[in-house]
């Protein structure tokens, strides 16, 4: 009888260790999802429309972080997808915007642009790009340090969304090429597009997409979360008489239809599809080593600025979404195993409703048009200094010519400050801070911080100046400036996303404390069991361990 309760004793504990040491190791597979420009509410608005298998499984299967938030401005595509894999902002990861003004050329500069490399895949000038203005190592190049064998693939519509992720180290990052249809990359990776994704490319699917009619999932009466069809917030990106279903492409030409492919739905499929060709032709999550796959959604953000977040056509898009995502699961659970791979689901940022729209329903927002005021900027600071300082302005950042009032010996800081005094007169200008504010002082309220968070002195501007909520900035009045949308501010309707967390060891909870969007990469650090990416100052999402 002894002898039978320690060989039971021994069973369990055997059982028990080898349970434990399973938990303990890393998922084979991480697969890092980021949906362009996806608001929070949109998981809870189309919630009943959605399916079981998309969505709602990891919803209800998994880690909902239900206030999580952008703690920097801009929030814009290129910002974001930095901080989510570097778990940094942009004051150390560098980034700054899509673009910003760059003192040495005196042109913009596109965040991942970069003219030493070229295409492959494509004789266009569309693979001219690298991840060389990112100052900080991703989550992914970590990996990839740690594990030499390990396998980063990244994909997406935009340049970068797909580079960003990828990090420095990547094994392959591709992205849409619309001059022809296909995935591309640049050389700065590799000199020839891997077999798989040549192979795909050859099928040239996307004018077949463009072939058929975009109509509603359900019958359109059914889209009771959305306004109107027919709606005066709309642009005609399509080139249809008017922005309403259902959407004909056949009276584009070919080049226009390999554009205006980026805004439809059948972008996210042929996406995912290109993305479930890369697992099964890269081997990922097929060995003892960790992968990663970054797969970034770009199309719902490209519709979005066209169409707004009250649009039939966004929550139709996110429906169809929702079905890619439940095949992409649905594959990941056949392919590499129930309890082999962790998943995640975030935004690079929200957005704001349209604002002609705010103005119509008697809410707070509107249009800062910059083309007068920065006229009567510029006039009077040549008056005031006997030139016009000012270089130029974007993103809300005011550029001066240092070399020029360096050599007048006209002192920066009082320029600064005379602009900042110039700005309050302004309308709808909620704050302005100086770069000797942001770099010099350090009491700060809460959006200074917002700012210095997304501040870098040589890449951002001398002045920043923040619009009140619900204000859009564009240079001129015109009718189509008046509709649609953008983003890129610090309020809740620009910072608040989804932030969802599916698969290996993953409990199934609902998160409400506040975790920023840098925390992502710190607790990715932890599931993968890595050190920590050097400038990540994120702190790991401790409910997702505490089980």
């Amino acid at each position: 009888m002894k002898k039978q309760s320690l060989l039971l004793l021994l069973f369990i504990s055997i059982f028990y260790f080898q349970s434990i040491s399973q938990t303990k190791k890393s998922p084979k597979l991480v697969i890092g999802i980021v949906v362009d420009q996806m608001c929070y509410d949109y998981l809870y608005r189309y919630y009943d429309k959605f399916s079981s298998e998309g969505f709602k499984k990891i919803m209800n299967n998994g880690t909902n972080c239900r206030n999580t938030q952008y703690n920097y401005i801009p929030t814009f595509t290129g910002p974001g997808h930095a901080s989510i894999y570097t778990g940094t902002t942009p004051s150390n990861h560098g980034i700054v915007a899509n673009e910003w003004y760059d003192r040495k050329t005196k042109h913009e500069k596109n965040c991942v642009g970069d003219s030493l490399y070229t295409s492959v895949g494509s004789t266009s000038k569309n693979g001219a790009c690298s991840p060389k203005n990112l100052k900080a190592i991703t989550i992914t190049d970590q990996l990839k340090l740690t594990y030499p064998d390990a396998k980063v693939i990244s994909l997406s519509i935009k340049n970068r969304g797909a580079i960003l992720p990828g990090g420095h180290k990547s094994d392959g990052s591709y992205w849409y090429d619309p001059t022809t249809g296909d995935f591309i990359t640049s050389n700065y990776y590799q000199k020839e597009l891997p077999i798989w994704l040549q192979n795909f490319n050859a099928k040239k699917q996307v004018l077949s997409y463009m072939q058929q009619t975009w109509n509603t999932l359900l019958p359109i009466e059914n889209y009771t979360e959305s306004g109107t069809d027919k709606s005066p917030y709309e642009e005609l990106i399509f080139e249809n008489t008017s922005a309403t279903f259902p959407y004909s492409f056949t009276q584009l030409d070919e080049p226009k239809k390999r554009k205006a492919f980026t805004a439809t739905p059948f972008a996210n499929t042929h996406l995912l599809n290109a993305s479930l060709e890369a697992i099964q032709g890269e081997k990922l999550g097929k060995d003892n080593t960790p992968d990663f796959l970054c797969i970034s959604f770009s199309s719902t953000d490209i519709l979005g600025h066209a169409y707004g977040p009250q649009s039939i056509e966004i929550e139709d898009m996110y429906l169809r979404l929702d079905l890619e995502i439940a095949r992409l699961l649905q594959h990941l659970e056949k392919e590499i195993g129930k309890n082999e791979f962790t998943l995640f689901l975030t935004a690079d940022h929200a957005v704001v409703p349209v604002p002609q729209l705010l103005v119509d329903q008697k809410l707070p927002g509107g249009y800062f048009f910059l083309e007068k005021p920065l006229k009567e900027l510029r006039d009077s600071c040549t008056q005031k200094f006997g030139f016009n300082c000012i270089l130029d302005v974007s993103n809300n950042n005011i550029y001066l010519d240092k070399q020029k009032l360096k050599s007048k010996d006209i002192n920066i800081t009082l320029v600064q400050n005379y602009i900042k005094d110039q700005l309050k007169s302004w309308s709808n200008i909620k704050n302005t801070y100086t770069a000797d504010e942001l770099e010099n002082s350090e009491q700060a309220d809460y959006w200074k911080n917002l700012i210095k968070n997304g501040y870098m002195k040589e890449e951002s501007g001398d002045v920043i100046f923040m619009l009140d909520a619900g204000y859009l900035p564009y240079q001129k009045d015109t009718e189509k400036n008046r509709q649609g949308t953008s983003h890129g501010s610090g309020y809740s309707y620009d910072t608040h996303v989804p932030l969802l967390w599916y698969g290996k060891n993953i409990p199934t909870q609902e998160v409400f404390r506040k975790v920023e969007i840098t925390d992502i990469t710190a607790t990715l650090t932890h599931i993968l069991q890595l050190a920590k990416p050097s400038l990540t100052t994120g702190e790991p999402i401790i409910e997702i361990f505490n089980k």
